[in-house]
């Protein structure tokens, strides 16, 4: 079996990667410390790729239907495929990768791996853009968009492009939504919905409750009025 962790930049999906490597699942041949398959620069080119086809209505709307039906550029093919060499080539039982720039590209992992385990990994977005990230600014990755000087709402902007792009792509067949939150405030009953999920048993690894909330006592903007609702947590 394959398994994928969907999630953006700082939303707490290195949890999810060390859980899986603990519990014996290969997560490819060289890992750095957020439990990233590295290097990463043939993915962040398959992501460039998949962003041609991509047209920015204006503010904060992106029309995305061109990816769900047209033919998958082959030159993304070659990069996803070799930036996953190591996975594809494994003959482990189980294995899968953790990367949250997948999340940019989502519709054609989707559409290359139909039938892998996925886990759409979600954290409230207040907290997530709390830090930098290599996908604070979208136009790195060839996404286009309105441009900003402002850095919170650049990063806000970017959570919310790979918000409404997994929420336009079509629910691969095996899917389980978690929340960083719930992972660490409720872990064992989290843990207990993936081993349901997976079909196999999970290790438990240290969690911190104070990286729940940060936001709170934040200085700086964090609260974006385009952030929707059910993202948020008031728990």
């Amino acid at each position: 079996m394959m398994i994928t962790v969907i999630g953006r930049g700082h939303s707490g999906t290195r949890a999810m990667s060390h859980t899986l490597s603990a519990s014996g699942v290969y997560m490819g041949a060289k890992l750095n410390v957020s439990g990233d398959l590295i290097p990463a620069e043939e993915l962040y080119e398959a992501c460039r790729v998949m962003a041609r086809y991509v047209e920015h209505k204006g503010g904060l709307e992106w029309d995305f239907s061109r990816l769900f039906t047209m033919p998958i550029d082959p030159a993304f093919t070659r990069l996803v495929e070799s930036y996953l060499s190591s996975v594809l080539e494994s003959d482990a039982e189980r294995k899968g990768w953790k990367l949250p720039e997948t999340t940019l590209i989502l519709p054609w992992i989707t559409r290359m791996f139909p039938d892998i385990y996925y886990i759409y990994w979600v954290r409230d977005p207040r907290d997530s853009i709390i830090g930098a990230h290599i996908t604070d600014d979208l136009a790195d990755f060839g996404v286009p968009y309105e441009h900003t000087d402002d850095l919170r709402r650049r990063r806000a902007t970017s959570w919310r492009y790979q918000y409404n792009l997994m929420q336009a792509t079509p629910p691969p067949a095996r899917r389980i939504h978690v929340r960083f939150e719930e992972f660490v405030l409720k872990q064992e009953e989290t843990l207990r919905r993936l081993e349901d999920f997976l079909g196999f048993p999970l290790e438990r690894i240290p969690v911190r409750a104070e990286s729940v909330g940060r936001w709170r006592t934040d200085t700086e903007t964090h609260d974006f009025d385009f952030f929707p609702r059910e993202a948020l947590y008031e728990g």
